[in-house]
């Protein structure tokens, strides 16, 4: 299947930013875009609600404006994230406001709901929803999604647990339209192995933490560039989910990372009335792909690094593969 024209047109990379909590925010996401690949950030990050109106404007209108004075290397459209589990009270007033700036692609996570799907055909905009596992995979297009992000092992936050290589070829089996692979891709080398096992797409979020435009304070942007994959803990018990954290984060907020108690899924809240977790303030979220990020880069730098090592591998790989 062809991919739509949103996802290939404009890109200078194949790539995705995942919207990451509390840390994307129209700076990043304005960066991402003029670099060449999609930006994204979940609408909750935009608080009080009102304030997602304002950031939509914004970055619709800066992206035009950098068009117009850049028609020879047009920025990539961006992406909203839609948490659409049932505690979400703002989903409503969110999708609505997406709908009116035509967002060109919403993500969405938690849940498949026919009536978002919708929602975001009607303007033509396509819909992304990421799943862990192929089961849900199928229920996510059967609900009227365009495409998949496929979460595999190894990717930050609400992590999967299934190698890329067994969730990308369950999906594919049956499924030929936009799949996107998240989990610890962190070079251009990563990204190019993700299309080999058959993504169209990757989906990179740890490594924008460690931008200058990520709203993240230096010391979790620090420690990233001084971690690797040994220092990433899965575990459920902050959010109730499974997810990826920074063991030196959790051992600073004084708790065991090898001993952590199990968490509660019924504890899954989010509701506008809701405070940001101290999971998310002190204890910070992140793949294992972490151990190629050594500085703290603006987001345009680290793009055109990936853009730089994806051809060179690919190359290397044409080579090899001719030989």
């Amino acid at each position: 299947m062809t991919l739509p024209r949103i996802l290939q047109d404009r890109l200078r990379l194949p790539v995705v930013a995942s919207p990451l909590f509390i840390i994307s925010g129209p700076d990043l996401v304005i960066a991402q875009c003029k670099a060449g690949i999609v930006g994204s950030f979940p609408a909750l990050n935009a608080r009080p609600a009102a304030e997602l109106e304002v950031w939509l404007e914004r970055i619709t209108r800066e992206l035009a404006e950098h068009d117009r004075l850049h028609p020879d290397r047009p920025s990539a459209p961006f992406a909203v994230n839609q948490i659409v589990h049932r505690s979400n009270d703002r989903l409503q007033h969110d999708l609505d406001l997406c709908v009116k700036y035509k967002v060109p692609i919403v993500i969405t996570s938690l849940g498949a709901r026919p009536e978002v799907n919708e929602a975001v055909h009607s303007y033509g905009g396509i819909v992304l929803h990421d799943v862990i596992d192929n089961a849900f995979a199928k229920k996510a297009i059967e609900k009227g999604a365009d495409g998949l992000i496929a979460v595999a092992a190894g990717a930050g936050g609400h992590a999967g647990k299934q190698s890329p290589f067994a969730l990308i070829q369950e999906i594919r089996e049956w499924f030929d339209g936009p799949l996107l692979l998240s989990g610890s891709i962190a070079s251009g080398r990563s990204i190019l192995g993700a299309l080999a096992m058959g993504a169209d797409l990757a989906y990179i979020g740890s490594a924008f933490i460690a931008t200058q435009e990520a709203n993240a304070v230096p010391g979790y942007k620090e420690m990233i560039t001084q971690s690797a994959a040994k220092d990433i803990v899965h575990t459920n018990l902050f959010t109730g989910v499974h997810g990826n954290y920074l063991k030196p984060s959790i051992v600073a907020a004084g708790m065991d990372p090898d001993n952590l108690p199990e968490g509660d899924v019924s504890t899954m809240n989010f509701g506008s009335d809701r405070q940001k977790p101290k999971a998310w303030k002190e204890i910070w979220g992140c793949g294992q792909g972490i151990g190629v990020l050594k500085d703290v880069p603006p987001a345009g730098e680290l793009v055109a690094r990936l853009a730089s090592e994806y051809e060179t591998a690919r190359r290397a790989l044409v080579d090899r593969v001719a030989a």
